[in-house]
């Protein structure tokens, strides 16, 4: 299990890469052409592109962390790793649940 763990965090993380370029990139044009959030959420209601592009993200995010979580729970604080495993699922699911509201709010799904 420790090896497919340590193969899927490698392999979020190779996902998450090209996700956070063009996050900041996204960011940067935005603040250098003065959006508002207002200009912002217009021109993300509705675009399935930008809800996929971020869905995955929140996707790989809450896949990736809560392994590292879980091995410094582990080496860190000495816990077992059926409670680290617990603890780390939790917020593993707590990170995809508020991230595809997020999503989903910023793509005009829901108000």
């Amino acid at each position: 299990m420790e090896a497919r763990l340590f193969a899927l965090q490698r392999f979020t993380a190779m996902l998450m890469a090209p996700f956070v370029m063009v996050h900041v990139a996204v960011i940067i044009y935005a603040v250098q052409g003065g959006l508002t959030a207002g200009e912002i959420l217009s021109r993300t209601k509705g675009n399935w592109i930008w809800i996929l592009f971020y869905g995955l993200f929140v996707l790989s995010v809450a896949l990736h962390v809560p392994i590292g979580i879980r091995n410094v729970l582990v080496e860190w604080l000495r816990l077992g790793r059926g409670v680290a495993f617990a603890i780390s699922a939790l917020f593993g699911c707590v990170l995809l649940v508020l991230g595809w509201r997020a999503v989903a709010v910023v793509g005009g799904l829901v108000s």
